[in-house]
């Protein structure tokens, strides 16, 4: 806890700095349209996709806005693409986009001060493309086994949070990110202090015994909500993960 403790003090002082920077809005979701991106590249693929556009396909009917997904990133380098207020890259991975023009088209409708949420291995997406790793926050680098730790909030202020108790044990994989972009926001970070979590390669101490897990910022024009979380499947038909993403999607989508 006194790790917990300095992390919360070093993140209140810098949201301190940001006083005029960080928001906590919501915006309403009727009428607005998502489109839910879910191309892999080369490489792993995790199982929960289908669970997750449909998890979104579920709260588009019952918050009123329109769900739209796709694994074809052409649509990117098409002017069909800034119809969306926001998207979602729904456990992307690897290399997503195939040319220029299509990551021009995310920088561009990023720049008009639209929305980006990032679900779990978003981070590792386009590991070679700068741009996209400024944006999204942080590189993949690695994971102990899947197992149950705590999440804790540092910033119970954000719709995100809002529903979250402030210890949140959940069966998941600890992300550690490296290339992590300074200028985040940091809601919730992850535990790894019980004596009973397992690990093979040796944990950062950057930020003594937790690592953050879920942030957000405004980058180059544009808002980014981004969770680690959602490894499993199941997550996406659970009530508090679920709260979880629509706090962040509507953080995202304030104008």
């Amino acid at each position: 806890m006194k790790n917990l403790l300095l992390v919360v003090l070093f993140i209140c002082s810098t949201t301190q700095l940001f006083a005029d920077k960080w928001d906590n809005k919501a915006a309403e979701l009727k009428g607005k349209k998502i489109l839910v991106f879910t191309k892999n590249g080369e490489g792993f693929v995790h199982d929960n996709i289908d669970a997750n556009v449909d998890m979104f396909l579920r709260l588009g009917e019952q918050y009123d806005f329109r769900v739209d997904s796709t694994s074809n990133s052409a649509i990117f380098s098409t002017s069909d693409l800034f119809q969306y207020d926001a998207i979602v890259f729904a456990n992307t991975n690897n290399k997503v986009f195939e040319n220029k023009e299509e990551k021009e088209g995310l920088i561009q409708f990023n720049r008009q001060g639209k929305g980006i949420v990032g679900i779990h291995i978003a981070c590792r997406t386009e590991r070679e493309w700068d741009w996209f790793k400024q944006m999204i926050g942080g590189t993949f680098d690695f994971h102990p086994r899947l197992q149950k730790f705590n999440v804790c909030i540092v910033d119970d202020k954000h719709p995100s949070a809002r529903d979250i108790p402030p210890v949140w044990e959940v069966e998941e994989e600890l992300y550690i990110l490296k290339e992590m972009n300074p200028t985040v926001r940091v809601l919730m970070v992850s535990d790894f202090s019980s004596p009973d979590f397992q690990y093979s390669d040796p944990m950062p101490n950057t930020f003594g015994t937790v690592f953050p897990s879920v942030w957000c910022n405004e980058f180059d024009g544009g808002r980014q909500w981004i969770t680690t979380l959602g490894h499993k499947k199941e997550d996406y038909s659970d009530s508090l993960f679920i709260s979880h993403i629509v706090g962040g999607l509507q953080w995202v989508l304030v104008q």
